[in-house]
C-alpha cells in the first residue's frame, strides 16, 4: 500500500497493483484523472492518516430513527478512515423528528465544532432541507459518489445527507470517502458558491 501527501495523481495510482489500495491524508486533493485510473484498475483511494490526531477534522453525525442503523455504519467507516466524530443521536430506533437532529449537526458545523456533518434519514431530503436553514451550512443529499464529489468540488457543501432507504452500506462507504476528500479548488466554482452565499446573506439583513 502506498502512502501519499496532499495530492494523489494518476501516476501515483498507476504505481499501485490492480485491486490494491492507496492512502492519503484527509483533505488531500485527488485529481479527476487519478479517480478514473483508480476505477479502471480497481484501486481504492482511502484516507486514513492524521485526522484522528488531536486537532484533526471532526465530523458531526446524526440520524433519525429511520437512519439510525446506517448512521452506526457511517461511524464505523469514519473510524476506519481515521476521522473523529461527534454523534448527536438518535441512539435507537425509537421515533424522533429529523429536523431536531439536522439542527444539532448543522449548528456544530456552523460553530466550527465540526468540519463536516453527515445526516441520515429515510430519503436524505428532509434533513438536507432542515440543515440548510442554518446560515453558513450547505447540505447536499447524495445517493452516489459522483453527486458527493460534485457537492464538494462544485458547491463546497459541508454537510452530507444520506437516505437509508436508497443507500446501502457498501455504496455509503464510497459516498462518504468521496465527500470528505473532495475539495472546491477551482475559481469558477468558488465564484458561484460566493453567489449562493450572497443570496443567503441578502435575506438575513
Amino acid at each position: 500500500m502506498a502512502r501519499l501527501k496532499d495530492v494523489v495523481t494518476a501516476q501515483d495510482v498507476q504505481a499501485v497493483p490492480p485491486g490494491g489500495e492507496i492512502s492519503a491524508p484527509p483533505g488531500a486533493i485527488v485529481t479527476p484523472w487519478a479517480r478514473e485510473v483508480a476505477a479502471s484498475r480497481g484501486v481504492r483511494i482511502v484516507t486514513r492518516t492524521g485526522a484522528a490526531a488531536e486537532g484533526g477534522p471532526v465530523v458531526a453525525v446524526g440520524a433519525d430513527h429511520g437512519g439510525f442503523s446506517l448512521k452506526e455504519e457511517v461511524k464505523k467507516h469514519l473510524t476506519r478512515l481515521g476521522y473523529r466524530f461527534h454523534d448527536f443521536g438518535t441512539f435507537s430506533t425509537e421515533p424522533v423528528d429529523y429536523p431536531d437532529l439536522a439542527l444539532a449537526v448543522a449548528r456544530a458545523v456552523k460553530a466550527g465544532d465540526a468540519r463536516f456533518g453527515i445526516l441520515v434519514d429515510g430519503a436524505g431530503i428532509g434533513s438536507a432541507m432542515a440543515a440548510n436553514k442554518v446560515p453558513g451550512v450547505g447540505a447536499a443529499a447524495c445517493a452516489y459518489a459522483g453527486a458527493a464529489r460534485n457537492a464538494r468540488a462544485h458547491n463546497d457543501a459541508n454537510v452530507l445527507t444520506l437516505g437509508a432507504k436508497a443507500v446501502e452500506p457498501g455504496r455509503m462507504h464510497e459516498i462518504v470517502e468521496t465527500f470528505l476528500t473532495a475539495a472546491c479548488t477551482e475559481e469558477r466554482h468558488a465564484r458561484r458558491v460566493e453567489k449562493i452565499k450572497a443570496i443567503e446573506e441578502s435575506y438575513l439583513k
